[in-house]
């Protein structure tokens, strides 16, 4: 049997954090094999180093050409787009996705999730939440009843994302925002590629490509 190798996308500070709950993640999902058929490595486009913290560091190069049919990645990258531009690379080359989801997150079996997410510690997804492509909830964030999280969304730590409320592609909130509860008649819209601020209280919608802050949330001024 050839090694599965899994890479972590980004040796930075998200990447670090990423990289221990991913190895138990994967270590309980592939309890039935060695650990001389499965690794774990962190993947650099321009690695510096051979190891950080112990664990192996390869070039996107190398971790492509790796002499092994069987690669995954998870992107532990906060920038929406450099995460679809990795991923679209790596994909095309016959990488797999995989979501990296920790031992203390709470999901609920009603609520759906593409590939690719990243699940951190404490984060809570509650019912019927419908979760799309390379998701990333940091530390104590949370996702309530019948949310629709776009593709490649990221939540800094503690977002309180409250029911009914709509996430579009590329949308970034960040630490300790709040989105309040929308309606199933009329959900919470954050647009497509809009910014929530640190802390910001949001009750009205927000439109796509628009930073907004404070509380209650408004457009930042030019």
């Amino acid at each position: 049997m050839s090694k599965i190798l899994f890479g972590i996308i980004g040796v930075g500070g998200f990447g670090r954090e990423v990289m221990p709950m991913a190895r138990t993640y994967i270590s309980q999902r592939y309890s039935h094999l060695s650990a001389k058929d499965v690794e774990v490595v962190f993947v650099e486009t321009e690695p510096t180093s051979e190891f950080v913290n112990n664990v192996r560091v390869l070039s996107e190069f190398d971790f492509i050409n790796a002499p092994t049919k069987d690669k995954f990645f998870n992107i532990a990258i906060g920038s929406s787009v450099a995460r679809d531009n990795v991923a679209q690379r790596l994909a095309s080359v016959g990488c797999q996705p995989f979501s990296a989801i920790a031992s203390s997150a709470i999901i609920y079996y009603e609520s759906e999730s593409e590939s690719g997410a990243t699940i951190c510690d404490n984060v809570m997804i509650t019912s019927n939440a419908v979760i799309g492509r390379y998701f990333q909830a940091n530390i104590y964030s949370y996702v309530a009843h019948d949310c629709v999280i776009g593709d490649y969304v990221t939540f800094a730590p503690r977002v309180s994302c409250n029911g009914n409320v709509v996430v579009e592609d590329y949308a970034y909130i960040g630490t300790g925002a709040v989105l309040k509860q929308g309606s199933q008649s009329k959900p919470l819209v954050i647009g497509k590629g809009a910014t929530v601020g640190m802390g910001a209280v949001v009750t009205k919608d927000v439109p796509p490509n628009t930073v907004v802050i404070g509380n209650p949330a408004k457009p930042m001024s030019k």
